[in-house]
């Protein structure tokens, strides 16, 4: 199927490798796999795509305990039951179908236009689930039991999957997808990232919060280094500070830590390390 190649969006800016694999995935039409710590822009990327090609998004948040079905359809017992007990409804009782719900994966297939199915940290459930899930995508159709009907996929959406690779993904799962691993920016493509976000900034800020910024994430000890995210609301609440936002300051002065770590015990090694002086 022939589509308009995806070259980043205002807002999100993606190396040539990551580019390339995206827009193979969506001519080949196969799943995309993306893998990468927390804060890279896996899951961005496709609000960027389905923004830049005007695509409807899709989200399926995976969880630990889901089941394939739930991400299918739901039929919902329980309205139908309160229906046949009240009589004050329009659906009809005894029609099953005005019961089921189309789970996330269901709503990508009835879709009227072709759109963006994002399958949100994949690694959280069961081998079982993933591989029956990939099967499903494969084939383009499920069966619903309680009406012995078929969905067929109207369209084949733009599948991407995300992992933080907290667990190993089935060979069999692997197989069916493309790969690409985002690596975390380094600091010249995280200007460019800064760049895309901020419009009227001093260089100088810009330079002091990203040599700061990566300064930081090399604290011994840290859990949750800070991502793309917060480097992004650090500098948003730098340039907010007439103290800090030419950036001189930061020479001599790191402030709103807590923008940057979320763990307690992040923020206390962070700011015992910049009271040895270890960033001026």
């Amino acid at each position: 199927m022939e589509m308009t190649a995806f070259a980043g969006s205002e807002k999100y800016v993606l190396d040539q490798e990551l580019a390339k694999i995206v827009n193979i995935s969506m001519s080949l039409e196969m799943p995309l796999l993306l893998k990468g710590e927390p804060g890279t822009g896996k899951t961005m990327l496709a609000h960027a795509v389905a923004e830049t090609l005007r695509m409807e998004l899709i989200v399926l948040n995976v969880k630990s305990s889901m089941k394939l079905i739930e991400a299918l359809y739901q039929y919902d017992t329980l309205t139908r039951l309160n229906d046949s007990r009240f009589g004050d409804s329009s659906r009809n009782v005894g029609n099953i179908s005005d019961y089921i719900r189309m789970g996330k994966i269901g709503q990508a297939f009835v879709a009227e236009r072709r759109c963006v199915l994002l399958i949100d940290e994949i690694d959280k459930a069961e081998t079982e689930f993933q591989d029956d899930m990939l099967d499903v995508l494969d084939q383009m159709q499920f069966d619903i039991i309680e009406t012995d009907d078929v969905v067929q996929a109207r369209h084949r959406p733009v599948i991407i999957i995300t992992s933080n690779a907290k667990k190993d993904l089935s060979d069999p799962f692997l197989g069916r997808c493309n790969f690409h691993h985002i690596a975390f920016p380094d600091p010249k493509m995280m200007r460019k990232i800064i760049d895309a976000h901020f419009t009227d900034i001093s260089e100088n800020l810009v330079d002091n919060a990203v040599r700061t910024f990566f300064g930081l994430r090399e604290v011994d000890g840290i859990e949750k280094k800070p991502a793309t995210r917060e480097l992004i609301n650090w500098v948003r609440a730098l340039q907010a500070d007439p103290d800090f936002r030419d950036g001189g300051r930061l020479k001599k002065e790191i402030p709103y830590l807590g923008v940057l770590f979320k763990k307690s015990n992040d923020y206390t090694r962070a700011t015992a390390n910049l009271m040895k002086k270890k960033f001026f």
